[in-house]
């Protein structure tokens, strides 16, 4: 089974491949680049659902009739901020989409917020849209609290900011491997994973 990733984001490409042999189902993660790229897709559903959605639409009309495209949308909800930046979470600094000035502004939004005020969760929606239109959807979350400054080099986006719940270190701490076990992404994957094992 094939399925092409509706994302320009490589560390997602990578931990999704990464999932997907860990499964040790037949499946092949492609990113979006064999087919020409992703194309620009306004994130605009208001819902992590629907923004996936929109990617997969878009994907689905440039990949072969019989493959899947499988697009995730992912945030950071954090509990003080009533959610947010949620859906926005990749554009929460701007429309440039900068992972760096994101991460800053969220340690800074967030620097004098008490202990007990810190909790967040990651959330990923992981939509596969095949032949015919059929579409499945898939969520995982993980919940823990924000650091006040960023610990570690591994990872991307948030991941330096957030320690998940029976954890000291961050997900940039505690590396890759490690992270896909635990990962709001890894949850999601874990269903899509029965999914397929089920026969589809």
């Amino acid at each position: 089974m094939i399925f092409y990733l509706a994302s320009g984001n490589s560390h997602k490409v990578a931990e999704l491949q990464t999932l997907a042999r860990a499964s040790a189902l037949p499946v092949t993660i492609r990113s979006a680049k064999v087919v020409g790229g992703m194309p620009d897709v306004v994130e605009d559903a208001g819902t992590f659902a629907g923004n996936a959605r929109k990617k997969a639409v878009a994907l689905r009309a440039l990949i072969p009739p019989d493959a899947w495209a499988l697009a995730d949308d992912s945030g950071v909800c954090v509990d003080a901020l009533g959610g947010a930046p949620g859906v926005e979470s990749a554009y929460y600094a701007g429309p440039q989409h900068d992972p760096v000035a994101n991460l800053a502004k969220l340690a800074a939004v967030m620097r004098d917020v008490p202990e007990p005020k810190r909790g967040v969760q990651f959330r990923c929606v992981l939509l596969a849209l095949g032949p015919g239109g059929e579409e499945r959807v898939f969520e995982g979350e993980c919940r823990g609290r924000l650091l006040r400054e960023p610990r570690g080099r591994q990872g991307f986006g948030y991941d330096p900011l957030f320690v998940p719940e029976g954890f000291s270190a961050s997900y940039a701490e505690l590396g890759d491997a490690f992270k896909n076990t635990i990962s709001h992404r890894s949850r999601a994957w874990v269903q899509l994973a029965e999914w397929v094992r089920g026969g589809c």
